[in-house]
């Protein structure tokens, strides 16, 4: 039998899922012009980890591709929600201190990326 979930555990997983799924709608090229494109995407992932062999550049950016679609539909359909929040707080935190890395504390501050983290490990400890 499931359990009842709160409006506040819906709204964080759906806040969560829609965040991924538009960045990866992004890189894939399905919001059109506005699209960064996956050439962008792997200039960016570059960048961000600045300290990262560029032979592994492709590589982690696929990871993080497929973990960022797995976690947002399993955070969408409500399945495995604790392992999916929380392994999307340390996917986002690990992004946000190799932005701090790369670009200084500003960025990550400026595209909330701690806060995603935190809110994701909220999440990861609500109760059903």
């Amino acid at each position: 039998m499931k359990k009842y979930q709160g409006p506040a555990t819906i709204i964080m997983r759906i806040a969560l899922a829609t965040g991924f799924l538009s960045a990866v709608a992004s890189r894939l090229s399905l919001w059109g012009s506005h699209s960064s494109g996956w050439a962008g995407f792997l200039d960016y992932t570059k960048s961000v980890n600045s300290y990262a062999p560029a032979s592994l550049v492709p590589v982690m950016a696929v990871v993080s591709t497929i973990l960022e679609t797995t976690f947002a539909i399993l955070l969408l359909t409500g399945y495995k929600t604790r392992w999916a929040a929380f392994g999307t707080s340390i996917l986002t935190l690990l992004f946000a201190l190799s932005m701090a890395y790369s670009f200084g504390l500003k960025e990550p501050l400026d595209y909330s990326v701690f806060a995603f983290s935190a809110s994701a490990f909220l999440l990861s400890t609500m109760p059903d």
